[in-house]
């Protein structure tokens, strides 16, 4: 018996069994899984009215709210495909996403509005609908959520004939070119993702998540899917205040959070300040760059919380790697586990990982051989959105090549110890230096740039400009720095520059970035952070 593996079956199965179960906190509005199902119904005949149909383009622009965990099953029971935004890029990132994803339908929104306004005119979107519309004034074509959702039915809705390997979401990530690329994972990807993960992370019914990584990163690792469907309670979070997140974390007793180290650093600052009482079980999920084994120690000695290291890429659905102490390391010093828990990990159930050499070759398991991972699984994308060339670079001979560089010990834990590729990564998001470098060569005085990654206490790394000066020009840093941010997302403009003569380069004319980070990470064992 074949019987497709579908998104769709996530929100089916928690309605089902969890269907008078709170599903969703979101300040004041709570719903049941009943009531979630109803108004994802009412969307799904919506945008059916709106001429959206199987395989179109629907993106959503929005903090993580109620209105945006159902955009993705309204959009799903018409087999159309999901565009999550980064909430956190310019106006003119938007135009290229949407455009070049060929979005039909935009939902955005009240607080982020204002970001699509200088683009408009120039997007090919067909309709614009603002979450909380009636909180602003509106351009005349643009429809207030509420009211429009109200006008449809909540009956079932007739879904559309769909494949598990019907692209399901269109994810666009920064590489090393400048433009992103649109990542397509299909609803196979996506779903055995799901039930790998949720298996690491012991999601159950009885789980609260508190919703702190953003849903648009990678439809929140997953989350949005094994959280339904495990009939768990869902807590929605606009802004990553560490205040407001132990708030809520007190109030509706979470058990479980997802986020970037930066954020988990800045909750260990505001605990430290405001000297909180917790007795609290609960699993902190952390992803983005390694931490500190002081930093790991901290959190499950003082918070009282179990830390949980995972790996992965937008490319893979997204994780592959955790560092979950296994039954032969249990009785370990806890000096030991917490080294353990700092590394990336091992590969998780349905995926395949390896650190292997130029030749191919798995490198020794010694904490001195470096060798980049591959990956080969279930969540490893169809591809690039128009772009097979792209997919092809990091596609080769049945792998997924990440472009990460890292170490295996001797019991198989991969350490992350440099970037082959010139990405930056700085509190979770990724930055193409080529980006950064094409902003800073528009300045009159600059003749020659390059954007490379440097340690940062709060960020883990943080774009640097080195920058070479037109002959009988000057120019200051703290002007660079504002040139580029009023040109940038504000996370990917550099935080310091250096001025140089001359970069260095290789006989071939590129400029040669390991040697510009070499002095910035030379007191360090490795080139990330």
């Amino acid at each position: 018996m074949y019987v497709p593996l579908l998104l769709t079956d996530f929100l089916d199965r928690a309605v089902k069994l969890y269907g008078e179960k709170t599903a969703v906190i979101d300040d004041e509005k709570v719903v049941t899984y009943f009531e979630l199902n109803e108004r994802v119904n009412r969307l799904s005949h919506g945008l059916q009215e709106l001429g959206v149909e199987k395989g179109d383009k629907v993106a959503i622009l929005a903090p993580n709210t109620l209105e945006m965990l159902e955009g993705f099953y309204g959009a799903f029971q018409l087999g159309a495909v999901t565009v999550p935004l980064n909430i956190r890029l310019k106006p003119n990132d938007y135009l290229f996403i949407l455009n070049h994803s060929e979005t039909k339908v935009l939902l955005v929104d009240h607080e982020l509005y204002g970001l699509i306004d200088p683009v408009r005119d120039q997007l090919n979107v067909e309709q614009i609908i603002v979450h909380g519309g009636s909180k602003i004034e509106l351009e005349e074509n643009d429809l207030n959520y509420e009211v429009w959702l109200d006008r449809f039915s909540v009956k079932p809705f007739d879904r559309a004939e769909m494949d598990e390997k019907d692209i399901a979401s269109l994810l666009y990530t920064s590489g090393t070119t400048g433009d992103p690329k649109g990542v397509m994972l299909t609803h196979r990807n996506n779903y055995l993702q799901a039930l790998q993960v949720m298996h690491h992370l012991r999601v159950s019914d009885q789980d609260v998540v508190l919703h702190v990584l953003p849903m648009f990163h990678v439809n929140g690792w997953g989350s949005i899917f094994y959280y339904t469907g495990n009939g768990s309670t869902q807590v929605m979070l606009r802004k990553t205040r560490p205040n407001i997140i132990f708030e809520k974390l007190q109030k509706h007793d979470v058990t479980i959070m997802h986020m970037a180290p930066t954020v988990l650093n800045s909750l260990l600052q505001y605990y430290d300040e405001s000297k909180l009482n917790l007795n609290q079980n609960v699993r902190v999920i952390i992803g983005g760059s390694a931490p500190p084994v002081t930093f790991v120690a901290k959190v499950e000695e003082e918070l009282g919380w179990e830390f949980i290291q995972i790996y992965g890429m937008t490319e893979t659905s997204p994780l592959t790697l955790t560092s979950l102490i296994r039954a032969q390391h249990v009785d370990e010093p806890k000096e030991v586990q917490y080294r353990m828990k700092s590394k990336a990990g091992y590969q998780m159930f349905l995926t395949d990982v390896k650190v292997v050499n130029e030749e191919g070759e798995e490198v020794a398991p010694n904490s001195q051989e470096i060798g980049e991972l591959v990956i080969r699984s279930n969540g490893v994308m169809e591809g690039y959105w128009k772009n097979e060339k792209a997919t092809n670079e990091v596609i080769r001979n049945g792998w997924f090549h990440t472009g990460d560089m890292g170490v295996v010990d001797q019991d198989g834990n991969i350490e992350i110890v440099d970037r082959k590729k010139d990405v930056i990564i700085s509190g979770g998001e990724n930055i193409s230096s080529i980006e950064v470098e094409n902003i800073l060569y528009e300045h009159s005085a600059v003749i020659e740039a390059a954007a490379i990654s440097i340690p940062h206490e709060k960020w883990g790394e943080t774009p640097h400009a080195v920058v070479v000066v037109r002959d009988n020009e000057t120019v200051t840093e703290e002007e660079i720095i504002a040139f580029a941010r009023e040109r940038l997302a504000h996370y990917k403009a550099p935080t310091s520059v250096s001025f140089v003569k001359e970069l260095p380069k290789t006989g071939s004319g590129k400029i040669q970035k390991a040697y510009l980070r070499n002095e910035f990470w030379k007191n360090r064992d490795r080139m990330v952070n």
